[in-house]
């Protein structure tokens, strides 16, 4: 049944990320160790406090969709009280890891996050509303979608992210990527596909071994 379940999140991740606003933009990838097999992954998320809604949110996802994948992920905030992880400050983090049993670390930073406007062109349907089966009341009726529709701005937020994973084993990082989001309608719908991508491009990517 884990299996079968593992296939299926497998299968969900390649069909969302085919049509995800959110994309990997430019990755990196230690090749000198190759898939690793981590007992303990910790999934850290470091931002804003005014987005701490939406940090929490991004870390639990992405735990979630690597533990459907078979992975040992645990996010920050289920085990490390408020305010354990400050940008910055990393003999703080060291030593709240200490003891922990982690061998891996999962980070996803806010580079940025801003809006910016967009263009959506004006179009006209070429197809002739003329149908021999129906008389002028079909006609008057379809004859509306015909109408040219103009263009319209709009503004959309973007969102940056750094994507770093480090191996606590040999003490170094062996994954970075940088991702982008637009037009996202919430937050639920923004964890939710960054997770799915940056579960799958992990695995791709060849730094976690496939479970067994």
């Amino acid at each position: 049944m884990k299996t079968v379940k593992i296939i299926y999140s497998i299968l969900f991740i390649f069909l969302l990320a085919s049509c995800s606003p959110t994309k990997i933009t430019k990755t990196w990838v230690d090749k000198s160790i190759g898939p690793r097999k981590y007992n303990r992954v910790l999934v850290l998320c470091v931002i804003p406090e005014t987005e701490k809604e939406l940090g929490l949110k991004m870390e639990n996802q992405l735990t979630g969709d690597l533990t459907d994948l078979g992975y040992d992920a645990i996010a920050a905030n289920k085990i490390f009280p408020e305010g354990t992880f400050v940008r910055g400050d990393t003999a703080r983090a060291v030593a709240a890891l200490a003891g922990k049993g982690f061998d891996g670390i999962m980070t996803i930073v806010l580079i940025d996050k801003k809006k910016q406007p967009y263009y959506v062109p004006g179009k006209v349907n070429e197809k002739l509303a003329f149908d021999k089966l129906n008389g002028f009341n079909r006609y008057y009726i379809t004859v509306a979608d015909h109408i040219y529709s103009p263009g319209y701005y709009g503004e959309e937020i973007k969102y940056v992210w750094e994507n770093n994973f480090y191996d606590l084993i040999d003490n170094k990082i062996v994954y970075s990527a940088r991702s982008r989001t637009l037009d996202i309608t919430s937050v639920n719908q923004l964890a939710h596909q960054y997770g799915l991508l940056m579960a799958q491009s992990l695995v791709n990517n060849d730094i976690l071994a496939k479970p067994n």
